[in-house]
């Protein structure tokens, strides 16, 4: 910005006569909506002058938004509105129109922000205390639309037959020998257990993890999933209790064996909010961990009040 005396001068009256000349446009498309003289197309020329002459005047804005909204212009009065509501304090009426729109389109969040800002300055505005309410009641619904199609989709994939991928003759075999027939049962399986099995090789496994990959999966995340709902399930549960405390103890104070406490390492459990999290058969399935260590885990958990996962949670 200059700071020429002169240019300042020339600024200010070039300004001065903007406003005027909205001032003036704007009187005459109100003139043109006075009883008896209505011209909603005279009015919006009138309006369009007035809003080029002062591009920030608000009432301008606002009312060319509003004619424009009338005659079906939605997508230029939204542009109207949103303009006038640029500068603060955004004007009561085009935030609650702009309400409207958003809300029509099914853009709960701007529409609420929008409601937001009117009960922001008026509390009490009872169309705003309402609308807020049915918008938000909305919002809530599509979350939960959205949540149920995310579960419906999710359980369709976990269902899809392993057969339907492009996997080797070898690797489909074996997959079938150890009873995995959907993407599920193999996001349940760890890399381990995988080649722990005859005849599967590093070959089949890199060919699982690019197929597992490229689909933003991977294996064990099943048994991950299903650890995370447990822990979240068993917080719940024990919620308000001293058993709540006590889930965030570290397994160390079961003191264990050194065989079950290797076979707890090996699973990465380190609370016993990890140790309830999991099933008999996935500590069974660690090698070395037999009958006896389980006998040993679920006296020590019996004492403290608490159980390992059942196939069921």
């Amino acid at each position: 910005m200059s700071n020429n005396p002169m240019d300042m001068v020339i600024g200010a009256e070039s300004a001065r006569r903007d406003s005027e000349a909205s001032a003036r446009h704007l009187k005459a498309a109100l003139a043109t909506i006075e009883p008896g003289r209505m011209d909603r197309m005279a009015t919006i020329a009138e309006l369009r002058k007035a809003v080029a002459a002062d591009p920030t005047n608000q009432e301008a804005l606002f009312r060319l938004g509003y004619q424009l909204d009338l005659v079906g212009e939605e997508e230029e009065a939204l542009a109207m509105y949103e303009r006038a509501c640029e500068r603060s304090p955004a004007p009561i009426n085009a935030l609650m129109n702009l309400a409207v729109i958003y809300e029509d389109r099914a853009d709960y969040m701007r529409a609420e922000r929008c409601l937001r800002q009117v009960l922001e300055t008026n509390p009490t505005h009872t169309r705003a205390n309402m609308f807020i309410k049915d918008v938000r009641a909305s919002k809530a619904m599509v979350v939960e639309e959205e949540q149920g199609r995310d579960i419906f989709k999710r359980r369709a994939l976990m269902e899809t037959p392993v057969t339907d991928f492009e996997l080797s003759v070898r690797a489909r075999t074996c997959l079938k020998k150890m009873n995995i027939r959907t993407l599920g049962d193999l996001l349940r399986i760890t890399e381990a257990e995988l080649m722990s099995y005859k005849n599967f090789g590093d070959g089949s496994l890199q060919e699982i993890r690019q197929m597992l990959t490229a689909r933003g999966l991977r294996l064990g995340q099943g048994l991950e999933d299903a650890h995370r709902a447990a822990r979240r399930a068993l917080t719940d549960q024990y919620k308000g209790t001293n058993q709540e405390v006590l889930l965030s103890r570290p397994v160390t104070e079961l003191q264990l064996s050194v065989r079950a406490r290797k076979a707890l390492q090996l699973l990465n459990i380190q609370s016993l909010s990890d140790l309830c999290s999991h099933t008999e058969a996935e500590l069974m399935g660690v090698k070395n961990f037999g009958a006896t260590s389980l006998k040993e885990v679920l006296e020590k958990l019996t004492e403290l009040g608490l159980t390992l996962r059942t196939l069921e949670a």
